[in-house]
């Protein structure tokens, strides 16, 4: 080995130990605290993304922390409508869910993603178990509040007994967003909104959703523009402003509602950077959007993120 390549093993491993002594002080204070992220986007189509993904899920568990992973797929459900010659539909960003498009979304979401999910994680080293919202009563859902949309549904209720009983068994819980009514009827359900309400009735640290965005941007067009930390007025303030447009206007009004029932904070990250979740939780810094409540400040965690 050259001097030059002694140099650059050297260096390689000082920045290793910089990161890793950088994460001790965030692994302690989150130890033992459930962090629920939803998965999706990009990070579930890229094959690389989404290894990186499922291992950064499994160190938290390894670490200590309590993951719940929620995800929707709905690239995977026009792939399969259009197998079967349903055309998708959609109506103001909703997915138009007839029965038969119900039948696809379940099928493909707790049969096949989910699996495959679970399946990932215990390849990697982890323990997971896969669940959507029909098991044991964790969700109860009704008709979503949109004229012509079928079986969209909203969540009317949460029951987190089965997702604590797996956790404390040390599983890390897979959740597909299907629930259903008192009748049984089956709704599918925006993922986001589904992470948002777990993470609301299980008092959670963080609620992490991944996209395809850096995070909120004062200038969609410049990822240099990105807001690493803001408050719920602050939050609402850019929607009204019209800084938040779009697709990002859920998500964020996800975030908030989620704070304003006890979560201590909410993060908006892009999927698409490898190891985003350990970037925007283990480090000074972060990687994405971090939106808290009013007044709490980094001397109540005693950390920036």
């Amino acid at each position: 080995m050259t001097i030059t390549e002694r140099e650059y093993v050297q260096e390689a491993a000082a920045t290793k130990a910089r990161i890793l002594s950088e994460a001790l002080p965030y692994i302690q204070q989150f130890t033992s605290k459930t962090i629920v992220v939803k998965y999706g986007g990009a990070a579930m189509k890229d094959s690389t993304l989404k290894d990186q993904v499922i291992r950064d899920v499994v160190f938290m568990s390894c670490v200590g922390i309590r993951p719940i992973l929620v995800h929707g797929g709905g690239p995977e459900i026009n792939t399969w409508l259009d197998k079967l010659g349903i055309e998708p539909q959609f109506k103001n960003g909703l997915r138009v869910t007839d029965a038969d498009t119900m039948d696809v979304v379940e099928m493909v979401l707790v049969g096949r993603v989910n699996k495959e999910i679970v399946s990932l994680i215990n390849q990697a080293g982890g323990s997971a178990a896969g669940l959507c919202g029909k098991d044991g009563n964790l969700i109860k859902a009704r008709p979503a509040d949109a004229e012509g949309v079928g079986f969209v549904g909203e969540v009317t209720s949460v029951n987190t007994s089965v997702l604590e009983a797996l956790v404390k068994a040390g599983h890390i819980p897979v959740v597909s967003s299907v629930a259903a009514d008192e009748t049984g009827q089956a709704y599918n359900i925006n993922a986001d909104t589904v992470a948002g309400e777990l993470a609301a009735a299980l008092g959670a640290e963080k609620l992490i959703l991944l996209t395809d965005t850096a995070g909120i941007l004062k200038d969609y067009k410049d990822r240099s523009t990105l807001i690493p930390r803001l408050d719920i007025q602050e939050a609402r303030g850019l929607i009204e402003d019209g800084i938040v447009s779009g697709g990002m206007i859920p998500k964020v009004n996800c975030c908030v509602r989620s704070l304003a029932q006890g979560v201590r904070a909410a993060h908006i990250l892009d999927g698409r950077e490898p190891h985003s979740l350990l970037l925007e939780i283990f480090t000074d810094a972060g990687i994405g959007t971090m939106i808290v409540a009013s007044g709490f400040t980094a001397q109540d965690g005693g950390m920036k993120r």
